[in-house]
């Protein structure tokens, strides 16, 4: 079914332009649409098709929204893509049109596959198609096709200007579905079972010789001209404290290392196992799996593989038939690689609520350096890991690092922890990981203690460990509008101070201000009765000024509260290292988050899935002035076997590399920015890490360890030349 061919010579009614141009162009025999999104000076440039009422599609059946696009610049270009029905329900994948290259893409509006929960983030093809699908990224896979509002097409965080041309805007249906599409989905070393790739392992056999050839590479000893911490050694040298602190240099924050040489953190997060295991499809008796209190450790967990009980043999049974025939192999528990096996008590998102894991990876460590003891395997990769770190140029680590790396004294990282307790929460209404703590409650100070105490135990006092993040990408509210900006505070104040110590909090903010009740209720244009009756929950639904003045101070004073309490339990048993913050989300962010950040974290960091940092974002880093970090960023490619690119999507490895290298380098060249991680050091599992389904290529080493080399190249290339394009000849 044809929407718009543009052979008419003009622009349809229902095309919709943000920060966007575009213009009907001559091209072969025919016409199509060229559009430049204009992304050097916005954050976010779209073009989308919106019907003045809704569109009917529901006599399609099987169908999918589908296009033509063609690119003929040098850069590829990622496009987030929207499709929303007259409910408010949306629908949310991304693909990326390759460097001069023209092709059909495809929007799966309608089949079977989107009924079915896998556990995996993004599944395989079921459409036998030679058209490329668009990777699903979230939402609700179930719109009313009946009443469609719009479908928008986006690029955000981008460092130049997009142009692509569309043409054939169509409805399609699938010539056949694939019935066994997911099905011997996985080959004995955890890769696809389905598809050929460049460093694609045969055989053990071609898994020892690709690392026999790598390890005759590696180095031991930083790169030249580097300190033993990897600081610059070639320039200043400032005062050395023993340990790693800031400082600002010729107008540029930077780190600077325990001996006093400008340090800037490059590095990789996620370098642990915790992450490597896949959901299998099998389970076992219950009632002889006994229950785990809070803050249990056992030596598995330290792998990351938090290894079933021992039971018998027998009660282990198929849970899921979809996810267990996924695996063409899997080995018996007796086997030295039954060792890979683990057991997820719960999930966070998935087709099973808990089971039986399987982490290939490991597997493959084992199988290619021929270990099957537990303590001497991990002895070994830790070794093969910080080699390639130093081999690759990196100056540090970054986030969720296995702890077994931190008393190596070989390579600066940096420690994490969670809060975790029974302490009160509160809701900005998102909640994406967990609600957020009430900080008020004496009981997450307590818990925020306990959680510095144990880091502090682990790090033992290292001047090897750069600083400590705590907590992690928190719902603290979003701008855009002030019920997302200010939901943590207008749901709080829903609720019984009685039941919640932060709206106590609350109450007492608003009753020193305005003393009468009357004095509350002509400044916000509402009518309460008492200040009894604000104490025991209020509804907001109309926001003047004064009262978004006031959501604004009782928000910054609960994020003074959280950020107080955790720097002062990381300095009461750490006081020589630097406390990180809580590595924000950019969906996930307020000014007064940040700026009570900014007054009690040594360096403020962010999570931050974009293809670089411009000023059309990140403007308030001038405003703020502290030094700051990147806790993550990635891109992957699907030419690796995996399904998923990750949350920034190249069209191939050496996009990849071309990628990293942009992001660093505009990483590099902000004054105020003192360091970027990669996330994550390890490709996620083919079928999706157990936790949540993540099945991304996003590694610097794939599921067999071998390193993508045009990823590697490219860090290399820029680590090289890190502190003379940071610095210059100073």
């Amino acid at each position: 079914m044809l929407l718009w061919d543009f052979e008419n010579g003009k622009q349809p009614k229902e095309l919709k332009l943000q920060n966007a141009t575009a213009e009907v162009i001559q091209r072969g025999s025919g016409k199509a649409l060229s559009i430049r999104l204009l992304s050097e000076d916005n954050h976010t440039s779209a073009f989308s098709f919106e019907p003045e009422g809704t569109w009917d599609w529901s006599a399609m059946g099987n169908f999918a929204f589908a296009l033509d696009i063609s690119n003929a610049e040098s850069s590829s270009v990622h496009l987030y893509v929207k499709a929303t029905d007259n409910e408010g329900r949306t629908h949310s994948r991304s693909f990326v049109v390759p460097e001069q290259s023209s092709a059909t893409y495809f929007f799966e509006m309608k089949g079977p596959d989107l009924a079915v929960d896998t556990g995996i983030r993004s599944n395989p093809p079921s459409w036998m198609s030679e058209y490329q699908d668009m990777i699903y990224r979230w939402g609700d896979k179930s719109l009313n096709v009946s009443e469609i509002d719009s479908i928008e097409f986006s690029v955000a965080g981008v460092l130049e200007n997009k142009y692509v041309v569309v043409d054939n805007v169509r409805l399609i249906q699938p010539e056949s579905l694939d019935e066994m599409y997911l099905v011997n989905l996985v080959d004995e070393f955890g890769q696809n079972n389905k598809r050929d790739f460049t460093n694609k392992v045969h055989s053990l056999e071609e898994l020892r010789e690709a690392s026999e050839r790598e390890l005759a590479q590696l180095r031991k000893t930083p790169l030249e001209g580097r300190s033993r911490f990897g600081g610059w050694a070639l320039g200043p040298r400032l005062k050395g404290t023993g340990y790693f602190r800031t400082e600002k240099v010729d107008g540029k924050w930077s780190l600077v290392d325990p001996d006093g040489y400008l340090f800037f953190s490059t590095g990789i997060a996620n370098v642990r196992l915790a992450n490597t295991s896949t959901i299998t499809g099998y389970d076992f008796d219950h009632a002889l799996i006994p229950a785990r209190k809070p803050g249990d450790l056992t030596p598995e967990d330290s792998l990351g593989l938090n290894r079933v009980p021992d039971v018998a043999v027998p009660t282990r049974y198929v849970s899921s038939s979809l996810r267990a025939d996924m695996f063409t192999w899997l080995p018996a528990y007796d086997e030295p690689l039954g060792k890979n096996f683990g057991y997820r008590r719960e999930v966070h998102t998935g087709a099973i609520e808990r089971g039986e894991t399987f982490s290939f990876y490991r597997a493959n460590l084992q199988r290619k350096y021929g270990i099957d003891d537990d303590k001497k395997l991990m002895e070994k990769w830790r070794e093969v890991t910080v080699d390639r770190m130093l081999s690759w140029g990196f100056t540090s680590f970054g986030n969720w690092i296995d702890p077994g790396y931190y008393q190596m004294d070989r390579f600066p990282y940096f420690a994490n922890g969670w809060i975790i307790g029974n302490f009160k929460t509160v809701s900005s209404g998102n909640d994406y990981w967990s609600p957020l703590p009430d900080p008020f409650d004496p009981l997450f100070k307590e818990r925020a203690y306990i959680t510095a105490e144990q880091i502090a135990k682990e790090v033992k006092g290292s001047p090897w460990c750069v600083g400590v993040f705590v907590d992690n990408e928190k719902s603290w509210g979003q701008e855009g509008s002030v019920e997302t900006q200010y939901g943590l505070v207008i749901n709080t104040l829903t609720r019984d101070a009685k039941e919640s110590p932060t709206k106590a909090q609350f109450v007492r903010l608003m009753r020193e201000k305005y003393g009468d009740i009357q004095k509350l209720n002509k400044s916000w244009g509402v009518s309460i009765d008492s200040w009894n009756d604000f104490a025991s929950g209020i509804s907001l639904n109309i926001f003047n000024d004064s009262v978004i003045k006031d959501l604004s101070i009782m928000l910054q004073h609960y994020a003074d509260q959280y950020f107080r309490i955790v720097r002062e339990a990381v300095k009461h048993y750490m006081p020589n290292h630097m406390y990180m913050g809580a590595r924000f989300a950019d969906w996930g962010m307020t000014p007064e988050i940040r700026a009570a950040a900014a007054n009690y974290a040594d360096v403020v960091s962010y999570n931050y899935y974009k293809e670089g940092v411009s000023d059309n974002f990140w403007h308030f880093l001038k405003e703020l002035d502290r030094p700051s970090i990147i806790g993550e960023f990635h891109n992957g490619a699907l030419d690796s076997g995996l399904l998923n690119p990750g949350l920034i999507h190249a069209s191939s490895q050496a996009d990849r590399g071309k990628k990293y290298a942009e992001y660093m380098n505009s990483v590099i060249d902000n004054p105020y920015l003192v360091g970027a991680h990669w996330f994550q050091y390890i490709d996620s599992p083919l079928t999706g890490r157990a936790y949540d389904g993540e099945n991304y290529n996003v590694g610097f080493v794939s599921v067999t360890d071998i390193p993508y080399s045009p990823l590697v190249e490219s860090a290399k290339a820029v680590n090289k030349n890190l502190y003379q394009r940071r610095f210059g000849s100073m």
